[in-house]
């Protein structure tokens, strides 16, 4: 676990960490709550991740019930020995008639829409947001002081979650998006937030194991409804 720093053993942490790559991430489909499993390279994101984030013996674990979620973290869960505890509110944004659209097809169909990133029959970053970091603080109320847990969820509501309880605005989106099966660390102390680190997708020697069969793949993926 990474060590107290200025935070104080009674702070808790959580690792915010995305699904691996899909088919729809590779074809740069908006994915949104279609249940799209992990494809070849995402399981095997999952797994080399999965060692990296185990080295860090978390105290608990909990996923989106999406399939490509709770399969990423299941890798953990086999490496722990924690149970994955499953929280709907983690779910990516309902992208309603965007689900399944490239950008371009999102374009050519719904103009007005596509300019705002609104989907005209899904949600609005501002509902994502209260329900991703709702779940944040839920779980992070849960947690002893000094434990961690990992939050496996999805590229915009684990996005949109974190900037909440940072206390960033919806519209402003001044972080990257997170890479498939890349992770950012939050902390929370006396209720007050702080980003330790984000979008990282290895640790560093001597906790890394120093990569393996599957070390320099290429990680592709997506932001919203992802």
């Amino acid at each position: 676990m990474w060590p107290p720093g200025g935070d104080g053993s009674e702070a808790v942490r959580l690792v915010a960490w995305r699904h691996g790559q899909t088919n729809f991430n590779a074809e740069r489909r908006f994915q949104g709550q279609t249940d799209v499993p992990l494809n070849a390279l995402g399981l095997r994101q999952a797994a080399r991740a999965a060692r990296y984030l185990a080295a860090l013996r978390p105290d608990a674990i909990f996923s989106s019930d999406l399939i490509r979620a709770s399969a990423t973290a299941a890798y953990l869960a086999r490496l722990t020995g924690l149970t994955v505890q499953i929280d709907k509110d983690l779910r990516e944004r309902n992208g309603g008639s965007f689900e399944g659209k490239t950008a371009d097809e999102i374009r050519e169909q719904f103009p007005e829409s596509f300019a705002a990133w609104i989907p005209p029959d899904g949600e609005s970053s501002a509902v994502v947001a209260d329900r991703a970091s709702q779940a944040l603080e839920r779980i992070a109320d849960g947690l002893a002081p000094g434990s961690m847990a990992v939050v496996v969820g999805h590229g915009a509501a684990l996005g949109l979650g974190v900037s909440r309880v940072l206390g960033i605005p919806d519209d402003l989106r001044p972080l990257g998006p997170f890479g498939n099966c890349h992770w950012s660390v939050l902390s929370r102390r006396r209720g007050r937030w702080r980003l330790l680190e984000h979008n990282v997708g290895m640790l560093p020697e001597p906790v890394a194991d120093g990569g393996g069969d599957d070390a320099g793949i290429d990680e592709t993926g997506g932001d919203d409804g992802n």
